[in-house]
């Protein structure tokens, strides 16, 4: 019963990486004929500029962002596990940003950032309110931020939520009661029992914020410039527009060894991090 979905996967994924890989060797514009270049492109790729602005931006985007929507989490999923009224359509209506479509969600904020609050700001007299923060090269990458932690704190919540329903409240209540405070509870009871869930929201938040793609094409299209431009938007827009197939498939060949080798360090962290709670 597997193995046509295994010989999909082959077919339609494992296949067309070993073609990438391939393709990185050579000088192909995508179409026409090719030459191999053998490492020509592995060497271009650490002088690039570009390219080494990108990863940059990509990664000190997706440790801003991981950082932010799991803090944000955290709290908001203490707040809506707490006894509080209307506590499941609270968490129904939560949810909503998770099932929106990314590049709808990015193109509404687009226009928020760029009419709607610079609208309010004039309004009320406050000049760093007026302008659009996608506009300026040292404040576009707020804008991005804000949309990524707003789009994906849903699902890092419900995660976080399922994990405080496996702590005894037995336990809490007897911290309670010996007069640990709200935070030494938190602290010392709550999240080294759910340390396995911080693990997992923190390895799959910041595999899908280092591959951010949908919200750079709808809200800044990598600029002003290429100040918010990231490596899969760089690989997409210079490998299929710029023909530079084959040296940005060299391009793909190192992001991917580098989200691998970052998602083992963080695991093995992590799992010690676990291991001492």
């Amino acid at each position: 019963m597997a193995l046509p979905a295994a010989a999909l996967f082959f077919v339609f994924h494992t296949v067309p990486a070993l073609q990438g890989l391939f393709y990185s060797f050579t000088d192909s514009r995508g179409y026409g004929s090719w030459d191999f270049v053998g490492l020509d492109n592995y060497v271009r790729l650490f002088q690039d500029e570009d390219v080494l602005d990108g990863y940059v931006f990509t990664l000190g985007f997706a440790v801003v962002s991981t950082i932010a929507a799991n803090v944000i989490s955290v709290v908001l999923a203490l707040a809506l596990s707490a006894n509080i009224k209307f506590r499941s359509f609270m968490r129904s209506v939560y949810f909503l940003p998770a099932i929106l479509s990314v590049i709808v969600v990015s193109y509404i904020f687009n226009t928020i950032f760029s009419t709607g609050i610079p609208q309010v700001g004039e309004s009320l007299g406050i000049e760093w309110l007026s302008t659009n923060i996608l506009g300026s090269p040292d404040t576009a990458w707020i804008g991005v931020v804000i949309v990524t932690v707003w789009r994906y704190c849903s699902t890092i919540t419900v995660i976080y939520i399922a994990g405080l329903q496996t702590v005894p409240e037995d336990v809490i209540e007897a911290a309670h009661l010996d007069g640990a405070s709200a935070w030494r509870r938190f602290w010392s009871i709550t999240f080294p029992l759910i340390a396995p869930f911080f693990t997992i929201n923190i390895l799959l938040s910041f595999k899908d914020f280092v591959q951010v793609f949908d919200q750079i094409v709808a809200l800044t299209e990598g600029g002003p410039g290429n100040a918010t431009q990231s490596i899969s938007f760089l690989i997409y827009r210079a490998g299929f527009a710029g023909g530079e197939f084959g040296y940005q498939s060299a391009n793909a060949v190192v992001y991917f060894v580098i989200i691998a080798l970052l998602s083992a360090l963080q695991i093995r962290f992590l799992r010690r991090r676990e291991t001492a709670a």
